[in-house]
């Protein structure tokens, strides 16, 4: 199949994932900045949203499809980090017309691929387990204590407990800063990929990988720099 046996085929099934995760990414990081403003003025927008996104069946299908999203991603990017380097041995992610700025974290993509990995892992450990995961546990009748039910759709008081650990807030801002690597290639070259790569274009691409990147991190940094200050002055 050509979207499997191509390294066409795969850069594009790449390209089309990774766009839908960093729209993922900026819906994600928009609803977080709720959290501040809860804090700051006294209401429950973000604990709302949580409840919204908890284990009610329209979350859960978005849940498994963004889960796929990911897989399908990782999966495309081991097989093109293999061929890219049975090709050019070490120079891997080689794009004609490649720009000098993003020229670090194009050839370091799969170490901060790695490094997202398990950011991932650690932000699924301190917010889904403690949240979605809780409530899908009770809906199938396996036992949760209470406090934890209870807290499950209370969003802000685990951002809150979560980053009043300065080892997290560390954690989480190398994996922001991963991120914003990752991105600032990534994007452009989904968008490479998909055909915006002639002189016109390129320029505006490079612009937008950098203003997408930059605002997703800013955002979900935010949060962990505040509410470290919030634990800080308590």
């Amino acid at each position: 199949m050509w979207l499997t046996d191509s390294s066409i085929g795969r850069k594009l099934v790449m390209s089309i994932s990774g766009v839908a995760l960093v729209l993922f990414l900026l819906f994600h990081a928009t609803m977080n900045i709720f959290s501040i403003t809860d804090a700051l003025f006294g209401v429950e927008y973000y604990n709302a949203i949580c409840k919204f996104l908890g284990a009610n069946w329209y979350a859960l299908i978005a849940t498994l499809g963004l889960a796929f999203l990911v897989v399908v991603h990782i999966a495309y990017a081991f097989f093109l980090e293999v061929q890219n380097y049975r090709a050019r041995g070490r120079q891997r992610y080689a794009i004609e017309g490649k720009q000098p700025a993003v020229e670090w974290s194009s050839k370091n993509m799969l170490a901060l691929g790695v490094v997202i990995l398990l950011g991932i892992g650690l932000h699924l450990f301190n917010f889904w387990g403690k949240m979605q995961f809780v409530e899908i546990q009770h809906i199938f009748g396996i036992h949760v204590c209470e406090t934890a039910l209870a807290n499950a759709t209370n969003g802000v008081l685990i951002i809150k407990d979560t980053f009043a650990n300065p080892v997290y807030v560390v954690l989480y801002l190398v994996w922001l800063g991963a991120i914003w690597f990752h991105l600032t290639h990534g994007v452009w070259s989904a968008l490479h990929t998909m055909g915006l790569n002639n002189d016109t274009w390129m320029p505006r691409v490079k612009c937008i990988s950098n203003v997408v990147a930059t605002l997703v991190v800013l955002m979900f940094a935010a949060v962990v720099v505040f509410y470290f200050g919030v634990s800080l002055a308590a």
